[in-house]
């Protein structure tokens, strides 16, 4: 952790929670966060659903929700950087206090709903960026109060098809009620045909080709859950699946501060059934299928343990609550160390190592 980080943080984790969150976006936008020394080496990239990422470790959803930041956000040294969850229509969310620090177990609690600016004003902000480098992918959702969600989610791909890199269909947040009914039966396979046919019908009007879409799905599924979303993923060519997204279990946090809050759980606490369900789903889908791992990472160690589980790219989020703008760094220098120790040429060559490890015994709660 950098020192000026170190010093800073009892001062941010004295703020309420959201409010520190903003003031770390304010300090993106003017500069604040440099002097970062990023490795860049071609032994991190890797090829996934016919995107070349400089390397494999991105930026979750969640952080920026309203596309302000995220070229700031790639100077940090992520490969990827995904904004959102955007929704049709602004919407406010959930009432405040809404977001909850566990400390000691480095894990946090929230309940935004889908706080966002709505389509049109990040959509603008996207345009604005048109022609600069880097990958930045664009997570969708539906309004609270929509008479129909399934049609935001295709508004959501025709807004933003355009703009993106590749697309993210947020079907699994515990905290818009009914959400994850999507995530099964014959509502998942109506989104994932409309959402793809609409992505179809954009590309085949345009010269850019076809933007990836994955789906991005709940750490809380049954084995037979993963199977059904699997099968209509690979049925519905959909291009992958990003797993996972908060826990509603609260297992390893009980009796602390803030953990009885409702919300989804997300940090270190989400490691270990999450990167279970990683692995789950990679046994699910095959070895060609791309998979976005998430829940839990926030060093080299987790972050590998995550591509040995079956995940071809990573994503975090509360790590950088409790590891600072200098994580990302980190994190990818340590990835060197481990291919430099093991002789290895790429990242990608640790994929699926621990998945039979990790299947061995009964899930995790």
């Amino acid at each position: 952790m950098s020192l000026l980080y170190r010093l800073a943080r009892p001062a941010l984790f004295r703020l309420d929670a959201e409010r520190a969150h903003t003031l770390s976006i304010a300090a993106l936008k003017r500069g604040l966060v440099r002097d970062l020394d990023i490795p860049v080496d071609g032994r991190l990239h890797v090829e996934v659903a016919g995107i070349r990422f400089p390397n494999p470790l991105g930026l979750a959803a969640g952080y920026d929700k309203n596309a302000e930041v995220p070229d700031q956000a790639l100077k940090l040294g992520f490969g990827f950087v995904e904004v959102g969850t955007l929704t049709p229509q602004p919407q406010e969310g959930n009432p405040r206090p809404r977001i909850f620090r566990l400390p000691k177990a480095r894990g946090v609690i929230n309940r935004l709903g889908f706080n966002n600016d709505g389509h049109a004003d990040a959509a603008e902000r996207l345009a604005a960026r048109a022609g600069k480098p880097g990958i930045v992918g664009v997570n969708v959702g539906a309004n609270k109060d929509s008479p129909d969600r399934l049609a935001d989610y295709v508004e959501g791909v025709n807004v933003f098809e355009s703009f993106a890199d590749y697309l993210t269909i947020n079907i699994s947040s515990p905290n818009t009620p009914g959400l994850r009914a999507f995530q099964s039966g014959s509502e998942l396979d109506r989104l994932l045909k409309a959402v793809v046919a609409a992505r179809n019908g954009y590309a085949a009007m345009t010269a850019g080709g076809q933007k990836p879409v994955f789906v991005k799905v709940a750490p809380d599924l049954s084995e037979d859950q993963i199977e059904e979303i699997a099968d209509a993923a690979r049925h519905r060519a959909v291009d992958g699946l990003i797993v996972s997204n908060t826990t509603l279990s609260r297992e390893g946090v009980e009796g602390q501060p803030h953990a009885a809050e409702a919300g989804g759980l997300s940090g270190r606490p989400l490691m270990r059934r999450s990167t279970w369900v990683l692995a789950r789903f990679r046994r699910a889908v095959g070895p060609d299928f791309p998979l976005i791992g998430v829940g839990g990472v926030d060093d080299a160690r987790t972050a590998i343990m995550k591509i040995e589980a079956g995940a071809d790219l990573v994503q975090l989020y509360t790590g950088l609550v409790y590891g600072g703008p200098h994580l990302p760094a980190r994190i990818l220098k340590g990835m060197l160390r481990v291919l430099d120790i093991g002789d290895i040429d790429n990242v990608a060559a640790l994929r699926d190592r621990r998945v039979d490890d990790l299947l061995a015994g009964p899930p995790p709660v």
